[in-house]
């Protein structure tokens, strides 16, 4: 990572051709100056918007100059004086969306099956969102476009391209059926327009990643989609790094960023996290994010391995905001002081946590993170877990026990590797439908012999010694259906218990489900010797209603299968921790964070409070490893520890937000 700068910005210049005197106010000297105040030392700007215009002096099409653009050497500027101050200037331009294609030739357009532009955002009329299709005419008029940024910024002041907008699309139009039919694929087939879709995204990144590197070989190249995951990993050849878009308060969410992050630091590319100033989305002017939210999100992206960028939008009168970069500054002025013990890093996971995603349709339109992997993220982010999210191609002996999360697709190759991974002693939990082969009366992994559905939409576990041994020693309600197994070479660790009936029918008790019948039911959870079995989507479950003795439950399925926990601590499930190593040194990096997210609003989460934790324990694992110290950075102030046999144990007196030790 050390060849990405770690406090980036990423400056949006979407302008329209409604306004004028665009950037009547560009002063190089102060642009520079505010940047520099600001700690920022790398700046994404602006070749082209998605309104279609360009910011530079174009020799190819300088009919495409915004018509109200003062200083038509804008971006020559802005590169010519952050490159005098040791600020690097990545290069922005889209590719999907482009207001004057959308005006100017309707033809390149993507159509759905009846005829109409995709509309990718939902958004009436007016936008830029229409989608372009890279089977068209396009794809030349774009390469067109890259030459002529080449030729025009000269290939010794690039940087590096952001290449924005590239979404799988259900596109109908001619050259995509020609296409979909020389490879043999249905055009009538909604899956296999979208898997098309696809495999023409591929193409066109091959080509342009060909094309750029061939030209500028020393320049970074990023693709932007707004989310890495599976799908990313057939083209990662075509990215020189990654850039991870997750805007929490703009569409994204605080669950988008550590599920994705946790796959995509798997794939062995750099990776910068990018958020924003704005309070919401992109494009809210003269608004900014809350400064405690905006240090979670830097010291997040810093904790799971990530470089940062911040999103901004130039106001049209080429003149930074005061307020915006007094804003970023003051992160960014504590991201600096630790970024060197932050660069050259790995993560350091006992639990490797299988993705659903990997087991999409390959035609499927949904890019979201499924229910079930948000919910294991959450529980395992609150019980101090230092966990990756993988995909089933990676070596399972690197984790000390497999998850899969609730919906896991049965496959016969998979079910052998997990287990012959538990054959050599790894462990394994899964839950609901995970791995569970429905056409088939065999055995399977856990030792059990699936039967069908639960009759009951909601029945209820009894805690025991073993599984809920902090709870109380009675029903508890699970709010979403399991399935019915039949334990063969399992052991049952805890039952379910049957209410007296579903409320169907004329049978209905109170306001929500019938009580307990206090009549044994199914098994919740098995065990075959190092391999444990969840009969309910405990997940997903803990996703929709979060109840905590779901957490509990799976807490001890994970402490009676690991003998040993990396980090743990006396301090409140809000507390994260993210457990690093040096690559050089081999020493331990902690980062824990205290920020509690808030839904104030009728639409947003974001964080305005920090509280302090006083006096919090930590307990790490550290095996026969000698430790000289445990220092908090960046002061390198030294805390007292104790060793307890394979364990440390020391007391960080106060953090407020974000506190880093390393232990040596």
């Amino acid at each position: 990572m050390s060849e990405l700068r770690y406090r980036q910005v990423h400056l949006d210049f979407h302008t329209s051709e409604d306004i004028p005197n665009v950037g009547k106010d560009f002063v190089a000297e102060e642009f520079v100056a505010t940047l520099k105040e600001a700690n920022v030392n790398s700046i994404t700007c602006f070749a082209r918007c998605h309104h279609g215009w360009l910011y530079y002096p174009s020799q190819n099409r300088p009919d495409l100059i915004h018509p109200h653009l003062e200083n038509k050497n804008l971006l020559l500027e802005q590169i010519e004086v952050c490159h005098k101050n040791d600020i690097k200037v990545p290069i922005y331009t889209t590719v999907q969306w482009d207001g004057y294609i959308s005006k100017h030739h309707p033809e390149w357009l993507s159509i759905d099956e009846n005829g109409d532009f995709i509309n990718s955002q939902g958004v009436p009329e007016p936008h830029f969102y229409y989608t372009i299709c890279l089977n068209s005419g396009y794809r030349q008029y774009f390469k067109d476009h890259l030459q002529d940024i080449i030729d025009t910024v000269k290939v010794e002041n690039i940087d590096g391209f952001f290449l924005d907008i590239l979404f799988k699309v259900d596109c109908n139009c001619k050259n995509c059926y020609e296409q979909m039919e020389r490879k043999g694929l249905n055009t009538k087939n909604r899956v296999d327009r979208i898997y098309y879709s696809t495999l023409m995204l591929e193409e066109f990144k091959e080509e342009i990643t060909e094309f750029l590197s061939t030209r500028v070989p020393h320049a970074g190249i990023f693709y932007n989609s707004s989310h890495i995951g599976p799908g990313n990993k057939s083209s990662l050849n075509n990215y020189t790094h990654l850039e991870l878009e997750s805007l929490p308060s703009g569409g994204w969410g605080y669950d988008h960023f550590p599920a994705t992050m946790r796959y995509s630091r798997t794939l062995g590319k750099d990776i910068i996290g990018m958020t924003g100033k704005f309070h919401t989305y992109w494009g809210d002017f003269h608004s900014l994010k809350n400064k405690a939210a905006l240090e979670f999100e830097c010291f997040n992206m810093l904790a799971l391995g990530a470089g940062c960028s911040i999103g901004d939008q130039l106001h049209p009168n080429g003149k930074l905001s005061k307020a915006a970069y007094e804003l970023i500054g003051g992160v960014y002025g504590r991201v600096k002081e630790v970024e060197k013990y932050c660069i050259n890093t790995k993560p350091v996971a006992e639990i490797g946590v299988l993705t659903p995603e990997e087991f999409y349709t390959p035609g499927d339109h949904n890019l979201g993170i499924h229910p079930a992997l948000i919910g294991a993220v959450r529980m395992l982010q609150e019980l101090s877990y230092q966990f990756n999210i993988i995909d089933s191609q990676v070596d399972f002996n690197e984790y000390k026990c497999i998850i899969l999360p609730d919906v896991i697709n049965y496959a016969p190759a998979l079910q052998q590797k997990l287990q012959t991974y538990a054959n050599n002693g790894g462990k394994v939990i899964g839950t609901y439908e995970s791995l569970v082969n429905k056409d088939s009366n065999e055995v399977d992994l856990y030792g059990n012999v699936y039967v069908g559905e639960s009759k009951y939409d909601r029945d209820f576990v009894l805690p025991n010694d073993v599984i809920g041994k902090k709870l109380h020693k009675e029903e508890y309600v699970m709010y979403l259906k399991g399935l019915e197994i039949k334990p063969v070479q399992s052991e049952v660790l805890m039952q379910t218990v049957q209410p007296y009936f579903n409320r169907e029918g004329t049978t209905f008790c109170s306001h929500q489900h019938a009580p307990s019948s206090q009549v044994y039911g199914q098994a919740a959870v098995t065990k075959n010797h190092n391999i444990i079995y969840f009969s309910h989507p405990i997940f997903k479950l803990y996703r929709k209603n979060a109840p905590a003795w779901c957490k509990w439950m799976m807490k001890d399925a994970i402490d009676n299968l690991l003998d040993n926990k990396l980090v743990a601590h006396n301090g409140p499930s809000t507390l994260l921790t993210a457990l690093n190593e040096d690559k050089a040194t081999g020493a331990q990096i902690l980062h824990a964070l205290h920020y509690i997210t808030e839904k104030r609003s009728e639409d947003i989460y974001t964080i305005e409070d920090i509280i302090p934790l006083y006096h919090t324990e930590f307990k790490m694992f550290v095996g026969d490893t000698k430790v000289k110290s445990v220092k908090i950075l960046p002061q390198l102030t030294e805390v007292h520890f104790n060793t307890d046999g394979q364990y440390i144990n020391f007391t960080v007196d106060k953090m407020e937000g974000h506190v880093m030790l390393q232990i040596d």
